[in-house]
């Protein structure tokens, strides 16, 4: 079978793609990926040689190349990660989440309709979302499948409008879809633009932890490596047409994880208990800020029988000492560009 994973270069993305590769040999992996800024080649390291392995660079915003590519490779199946997913960037350049997220998502979609569309049999088109189209959540509640759409920022609303374009097709034309809405990653390999990476990073380097507003945002944390897992069962034993919501089953106030992130810092650099902490600073908050995101993910759990491997202080502590491990990793990441863009949103 001839699989295509999009943005497999990615955070998420290298994680699933390593999965796939290393446990299904008879499946030939093709991984699609821009390499933007968040795309790194160095995640992949320990597969780019495999038999099973190809990567390919290219833009799914590129209707003749994706056609061509298609055309070529006669992909089977699909799973679609590949998204511009960086709420504060989507406020800055919203046509840029546009492109990729929606008109991405419609170019692959097209393509793989044209390929199978007189044979959709043992054909998938799997579209990983987020939790965020959901909107904002009060004190109490959850998101469950049946929640309604209602995104607040541009980024939410471009991969709301991704999965509407999903759902179309496979009502419209017959495509055979999955789709799964996913609550806030962390782990290895994240690029420090994203909450946990950022504040190890300014950690090490004792530089400020810009704190939104009053730190009270909420949100469910989902151990990446338990995401990777929770696709592959979706994936091979999810039901055609269904959405499935996979959480990490805990939730968390942004300052109390800080305040706990500062803690576990603090004992793995053996510095004083507390000098972490002092480098909260709290900013102007960011425009269009959901309060809670807290995520059911009692049907994956009932019937996939998938859930998280690890607590969050479990899972955070493996993830403070992969970084300090991989420090090099870290370094060639933190390029000029991601400097400038620093400066740039949280001053």
């Amino acid at each position: 079978m001839n699989l295509l994973i999009t943005g497999g270069a990615g955070f998420i993305g290298s994680h699933v793609v390593r999965l796939f590769v290393n446990n299904y040999p008879n499946y030939h992996i093709y991984n699609l990926d821009l390499l933007t800024y968040a795309g790194n080649l160095e995640n992949l390291k320990d597969v780019e040689n495999k038999p099973n392995y190809t990567f390919i660079q290219g833009d799914i915003s590129n209707e003749g190349f994706i056609n061509g590519l298609f055309e070529k490779h006669k992909f089977e199946r699909i799973i679609h990660l590949a998204a511009e997913s960086h709420v504060d960037r989507s406020i800055n350049d919203p046509l840029a989440f546009v492109k990729t997220n929606i008109m991405g998502t419609v170019i692959l979609l097209n393509a793989f309709k044209m390929l199978w569309k007189d044979n959709f049999t043992d054909k998938l088109f799997y579209h990983i979302s987020t939790d965020e189209v959901y909107g904002s959540l009060g004190d109490s509640g959850f998101f469950t499948e049946d929640t309604s759409y209602d995104p607040n920022s541009p980024y939410s609303a471009s991969k709301a409008g991704s999965d509407h374009f999903v759902r179309a097709y496979g009502e419209t034309y017959g495509l055979p879809y999955i789709i799964t809405n996913c609550s806030n990653n962390y782990g290895p390999n994240q690029f420090p633009e994203k909450l946990i990476p950022l504040f190890i990073n300014n950690i090490i380097h004792n530089k400020p932890l810009p704190v939104y507003g009053d730190g009270n945002y909420t949100r469910d944390w989902l151990f990446v490596i338990d995401h990777a897992r929770a696709i592959d069962i979706a994936f091979h034993e999810g039901k055609l047409g269904e959405t499935y919501n996979i959480g990490g089953f805990n939730e968390w106030k942004n300052i109390d994880l800080v305040k706990l992130l500062c803690a576990q810092m603090d004992i793995e650099l053996q510095r004083g208990k507390g000098t972490s902490e002092k480098l909260i600073t709290y900013v102007k908050d960011r425009p269009g800020h959901d309060l809670r995101y807290a995520i059911d993910s009692s049907k994956i759990k009932n019937e996939l029988g998938w859930t998280p491997s690890l607590t969050f202080e479990e899972g955070l502590e493996k993830t403070i000492r992969w970084y300090l491990d991989n420090e090099e990793w870290l370094n060639n990441v933190t390029s000029g560009d991601y400097q400038n863009y620093y400066q740039k949103q949280y001053n």
